[in-house]
This record gives structure tokens, C-alpha cells and sequence, in this order.
């Protein structure tokens, strides 16, 4: 039973950190909970990276003040947002920081007060909120933890007792308020995420271990994901790589260690970067341990390199038994630079070598690496505008999950910065295309606009999990075409797929084809697809390019 009647800010401190243990330890389950069967589910990777960059902003130094730790959870918090999930995340505790101020020591009815104003400058933040997201958990939350911190101003353990019970029935309910989340047969994953932080808020303050904290009832075992060694399920990847980088370059920064993290998590999983620049410990799984020690080595130099055979060690688990144990990673905190004065800046986030040449070539200022299996953080992005040192400048964040993310970094610029909507590279290349230095800010907003939401795209990948999606029947491993962000074919052949999918992308008044072939994909492979292409829609012309891009193996605009 909980003895404290007030929270103070290390109380504070302890409980945020136990949340945020708590959500990374089961990341990969809420992970699994995203609606689309496509290999980017990544709302518990961003929720976790988020609450990581709170827990660094809340260790700066000891906060004895409730307010004033929870003003430094808020700070660190929209520094590290990531993605949609992560932006939310972080307006959840900017309302609870706001509410807070000049209270010293937290009472039950002021705790409950401070969740209610986190939902509502969280649903502010959303341009258009949905019922049966992470929103409803929160709001749903606040409101009954409200009704019992009036009822009982002084009770901690009732209000914990009420906040978990409400956390769960209304997550239960978040299928029957969405459709794709019924179809999926799944609940809201950021709503479980909130529910992980919570759950380590109460094992804190009833003393209890994290370790043996589970998720609700809707997750059995055989729907979490793996944990770091766990070799009782199938393996993704051979090897575990574990090595320390020390003597980092002199021109390092944190966010080299950023990118670094994002390279790992593109050829492997479980990836976990612990330290700073003064030494990090680097663990991943892995079928290409060689680029993990490259990737390492271009940073600094490494040491005490161990690469574990998975494979082998869960032959050796069937007769022995003996799993190995996770390791853990905070984030880092960027620096800002300058770059010469000029009236217009571009910033462009792009995933794969070859639509980073694009944007290059485009007098793109800064590339920002990221996309669709490790979205950029708000600070990520402020740091690459605060290289280009220009009266305007213009945001391509070229991900729906960024655009977010990109708005709240655009927010805390001094500077006029535009964020242009594009959802996809293909539509980010057409609107740095359309930018003319000559045009003023706004005609090229609108300019660059129009442009991105003249491209149709399709997009080739494949299903990481069974479904079924508009009437499609889905299994794991197939392939998956889809179109403007819609699942509209499933089969076994990537460039069949790729042909059925844009017999309902192209139309009588396009023009032309662009085939951006990823890194799974032979130049080869791109150009029969092309030529196929060519023959099937002689009208158009159609081009082929490396775009470089993990996990998808086509992105294919049409204008």
C-alpha cells in the first residue's frame, strides 16, 4: 500500500525513470501493436527514445522541487520526440510541467489536475484528434483519477489503484472506437505505451520490482516481442555484437552518435548505444556484424569487441538453457553550428545513399537521416536548421510520422521556418524542385506544395506479420504494394506486385514514371521493372534510380 501523501521532484525523478525502464523493456511489444503488417512499426521504439531524452534532461542535476523536475521531464521530452507517438508523448508532460508550476510537492489531487491539463494541451497539439489513440487513454485516465483525487484528496494508492484500472478498460475499448484497429485485431499502441509509463509511476511508489511488471490482459505471451536474448522465439538475425568506442573524433558530435544508432537499427535489431562522447557501449543483433564494427570505426576507436553467434547459442539453449541478459541506452544531446548567411535554407530528412545524392544535388542545406524505421527527434532537427543559417527556411520531413515532429522543432526556431507536408521522399525531391531562389517565401510555399501533392506514389515491401487489410488476406513474408499509404495488393513476386499496384496509380494524364529501387533491390532487378513499366504505359516516360532505402524495395512516384 502507498504511505506517501506528496510527491516531491526526486520522487518524481524515480517514478519517470521506472516508466521509462519499464516501456523499453516491452518497446518491441508495443512496437508489434501498429496497425499496418509493414516493417516500420516504430511507436514504441519513438516513445521509448523520447522518454530517454526526459530521463537525461531530469538527471542534468537533482531537482528537489516537483516543479522544477517536472519542468526538466517536459524540456528533455520535446527535445527527444520522435514520430507522432513521441510528439504526443511530450505534450503529455509539457501540460502536466504547466500545471505544476510553484507546487513544490505534488498532492493526489494536484497529480490527477496535471494529468488533465497533459491531455488537454495534447489534444491541442493534434490538428485533427481521433478517438482510440494514445489521447483517449490519457484524457479517459485524467478524468477518472479527477473524480477519485476529489473524492479523496490525500490517497496515492487509490488514485494509482484507479489510474491503472481506467488505463486498462479504456485501452480495451480503443478497437470499438477504430476500425483499423479492430481489423488488426490489436489496441492502440501508444495508449499501451502510456500505460508502461504509468505502471512503473505505481511500482515505484509501492516499492514493487519492474521486472515483474507484465502488460494487460489483450497481450498474451505469444503477441509480445522478443526480448533481447530471447532464444526460445525465431531469430532475426545471427549475431550479438557488443564493443565500446572510446577516443571518438575530434569533430564528433552527439548527433554523429544519433546517426550511428540509425545505421545500426537498418541492419540489425535490439540496438542499444550507452555513454557519450567520452566512451559508448554498443550492443546490436545482427546478420552483418562487419558494418557494425565499420560503422563503430568511423566514430573512434573500438574495443573489447565480443560477437556472439545467436544461432549457435539457441542450439545451446535447447539443451542447456541459458538466456543472456539485455543492456540499455540514453540519448545524446546535440550541438549548433553556422553556416554563411542567405535568404533561403532547405532541410530534408531522407533514408538511403541515393535520395540523399538527390537532395544534394538539389542545394538541399542539411540531410537529416531517418524515415520509416527511426524517425529523426525533434532536436535532431533543429540542430541540422540551426546549420543553415538563412532568413527562411524550408522543412521537407518526407515521412507522415515526421511532419509532426518537424512542426514542433519549426516552433522553437526564431526564424521563419515553413514545414512543406511532403509524406515520402519522391514527394520531397518534387518539392525541392518546384523552390525558386527568385519567388518569395510564401509563392514557394505554395509552390513547393502544390508540387509534393501532384506526386502519387506507390510504395513495394513487404507484410511482417499476418492480417488482413481492405478485404486483402495477408501472410507474413508476402509482399505488399501499396498506394499513397493504402495496402492494395498482396503476393509472392516483387515485381509482380510492383505491376498489379500501379495499374491503379497511373492515369491517362500522367506523364512520367520514377522507379527508386532500395538497398535490397539489383540495379538489374530496377531497370527489368522499368522497361516493364515502359512497355505496359508507353505514354510516359519512365526512369529508374537508386534510391537506397532499407526495407522497401520500390518507391515509385507518378506525375
Amino acid at each position: 500500500m502507498i504511505q506517501f501523501k506528496t510527491i516531491d521532484g526526486l520522487m518524481l525523478r524515480d517514478m519517470v525513470m521506472a516508466g521509462t525502464a519499464l516501456l523499453e523493456k516491452n518497446r518491441e511489444l508495443v512496437d508489434a501493436l501498429n496497425v499496418f503488417p509493414v516493417p516500420d512499426g516504430d511507436t514504441g521504439t519513438n516513445m521509448s527514445l523520447t522518454m530517454q531524452s526526459a530521463i537525461r534532461e531530469i538527471n542534468s542535476q537533482e531537482f528537489l522541487r516537483a516543479d522544477e523536475a517536472a519542468n526538466a521531464l517536459s524540456k528533455g521530452a520535446l527535445k527527444g520526440a520522435r514520430g507522432n507517438s513521441g510528439v504526443i508523448t511530450s505534450q503529455l508532460f509539457r501540460g502536466f510541467a504547466k500545471a505544476l508550476k510553484g507546487v513544490e510537492k505534488i498532492t493526489p489531487l494536484q497529480f490527477a489536475e496535471a494529468l488533465g491539463k497533459g491531455a488537454e494541451v495534447a489534444y491541442k497539439a493534434v490538428m485533427k484528434p481521433k478517438e482510440g489513440t494514445i489521447l483517449t487513454v490519457a484524457r479517459v485516465v485524467a478524468e477518472d483519477a479527477l473524480k477519485q483525487a476529489q473524492k479523496d484528496p490525500e490517497d496515492y494508492d487509490a488514485l494509482i489503484s484507479v489510474m491503472l484500472k481506467s488505463g486498462e478498460a479504456i485501452l480495451k475499448k480503443t478497437p470499438d472506437m477504430l476500425p483499423a484497429l479492430k481489423q488488426a485485431g490489436v489496441v492502440d499502441s501508444g495508449g499501451r505505451g502510456l500505460l508502461f509509463i504509468y505502471q512503473g509511476y505505481a511500482a515505484v511508489l509501492r516499492g514493487e520490482d519492474i521486472s515483474q511488471i507484465t502488460a494487460g490482459e489483450e497481450e498474451s505471451a505469444a503477441d509480445q516481442g522478443d526480448d533481447w536474448h530471447d532464444l526460445s522465439r525465431e531469430l532475426t538475425h545471427t549475431y550479438c555484437v557488443n564493443f565500446e568506442i572510446t577516443r571518438f573524433r575530434e569533430d564528433c558530435d552527439e548527433h554523429d552518435l544519433d546517426s550511428f544508432r540509425r545505421r545500426l537499427n537498418r541492419i540489425g535489431d535490439c540496438v542499444q548505444v550507452q555513454g557519450d562522447l567520452k566512451g559508448a557501449q554498443v550492443h546490436a543483433h545482427t546478420d552483418n556484424p562487419g558494418s557494425a564494427l565499420e560503422y563503430g570505426v568511423e566514430l573512434g576507436e573500438i574495443t573489447n569487441v565480443r560477437i556472439d553467434n545467436l544461432a549457435e547459442m539457441k542450439r545451446a539453449l535447447e539443451k542447456e538453457n541459458t538466456p543472456a541478459e539485455p543492456e540499455e541506452a540514453p540519448l545524446e544531446e546535440p550541438v549548433e553550428a553556422a553556416a554563411p548567411e542567405k535568404e533561403y535554407g532547405m532541410v530534408a530528412i531522407s533514408m538511403g545513399e541515393g535520395f540523399t545524392s538527390f537532395f544534394q544535388d538539389l542545394n538541399v542545406d542539411q540531410i537529416v537521416e531517418g524515415g520509416q524505421t527511426m524517425n529523426p527527434s525533434v532536436d535532431d532537427i533543429l540542430h541540422a536548421m540551426n546549420k543553415v543559417n538563412a532568413e527562411h527556411i524550408f522543412i521537407l520531413p518526407n515521412n507522415g510520422n515526421i511532419i509532426f515532429a518537424a512542426n514542433q522543432a519549426a516552433k522553437m526556431s526564431s526564424r521563419d521556418v515553413r514545414v512543406v507536408p511532403t509524406k515520402n521522399v519522391a514527394m520531397g525531391i518534387a518539392a525541392a524542385i518546384a523552390f525558386q531562389a527568385d519567388q518569395t517565401v510564401d509563392e514557394n510555399m505554395a509552390r513547393m506544395g502544390e508540387a509534393a501533392e501532384h506526386v502519387k506514389t506507390a510504395t513495394i515491401t513487404y507484410a511482417i506479420r499476418d492480417s488482413e487489410y481492405n478485404g486483402i488476406d495477408i501472410k507474413e513474408g508476402d509482399i505488399i504494394g501499396l498506394h499513397n499509404g493504402q495496402i492494395e495488393f498482396s503476393g509472392e513476386s516483387i515485381e509482380e506486385v510492383a505491376l498489379e499496384t500501379m495499374k491503379n496509380v497511373v492515369t491517362e494524364e500522367d506523364e512520367l514514371i520514377t522507379v527508386y529501387y532500395g538497398a535490397d533491390v539489383q540495379e538489374a532487378e530496377a531497370e527489368a521493372l522499368a522497361e516493364k513499366l515502359s512497355e505496359e504505359y508507353g505514354d510516359c516516360d519512365v526512369e529508374y534510380h537508386s534510391g537506397g532505402q532499407p526495407l522497401y524495395y520500390y518507391l515509385i512516384s507518378v506525375e
